[in-house]
């Protein structure tokens, strides 16, 4: 049967993108177990355009530029799409019923994760719009898992560092230490189980640092999902 062909709309940002392509094509090379590297294409729209929209609200808009995205991964042979990022998936639902191909869901990837670990209760990090939005928390809802997230103050900072910083691809210590005090703060007070980093530039800021409790990396989970997709066929 071969390999699905994905259909990844990137660019939100670029620095997770190429993460994405990374282990994307090595996860599926190691799966399959030969060598082979699966076929995909990438659409890589402005990350800053998407954050404008989201910002004025402009929900339609975004429908729409995210949708001409995936019609022309779908005109282009993907036999599935992804979006490589947690923040878009604020008009997921309303694109999935526009889209001409399954799309997979990073949200619904991840809680299904938390689930299976048996997590009750987790700090939810990521931009304000991540954050602050129902469409991130509701799939965690329908399987009792309560999600936390930052105070007012914090999660302005989370934001800010986002957007200027890890966007940008530029990874700071003291960035570093601030969130890690952010999470600390919110295991004492908030009594979370583990952290999703719910986007997908901040494994960029936490590579190879201890955190206090157990970190969902929401773009691993996305990547190891995606790649189940692509192989479902190869390893039957």
């Amino acid at each position: 049967m071969g390999c699905k062909k994905l259909g990844l709309v990137g660019g939100m940002g670029p620095e997770s993108t190429i993460s994405y392509y990374h282990d994307i094509v090595y996860g599926v090379q190691k799966r399959v177990g030969k060598h082979v590297f699966p076929e995909l294409a990438i659409e890589s729209v402005n990350v800053f355009k998407v954050l404008d929209l989201c910002r004025r609200e402009e929900y339609r808009q975004l429908t729409d530029y995210l949708a001409g995205a995936v019609n022309n991964l779908a005109l282009g042979g993907a036999d599935f799409g992804a979006l490589s990022a947690n923040t878009p998936h604020i008009v997921f639902e309303q694109l999935k019923k526009r889209s001409p191909i399954p799309l997979v869901s990073i949200v619904e990837a991840v809680a299904a994760e938390t689930r299976s670990l048996n997590i009750s209760k987790a700090g939810l990090l990521g931009t304000i719009f991540t954050m602050e939005g129902v469409f991130f928390k509701e799939p965690f809802k329908r399987e009792g898992i309560d999600i936390a997230v930052p105070d007012e103050v914090e999660r302005k900072l989370v934001n800010e560092k986002i957007a200027a910083e890890l966007e940008r691809g530029i990874v700071k210590a003291e960035t570093r230490e601030l969130f890690g005090r952010i999470i600390e703060r919110m295991q004492e007070d908030e009594a979370i189980e583990a952290v999703i980093l719910g986007c997908t530039e901040l494994p960029l800021l936490f590579n190879g640092t201890e955190l206090p409790l157990r970190c969902l990396d929401t773009m691993e989970i996305h990547v190891r999902t995606i790649v189940d997709m692509i192989t479902a066929d190869e390893v039957k």
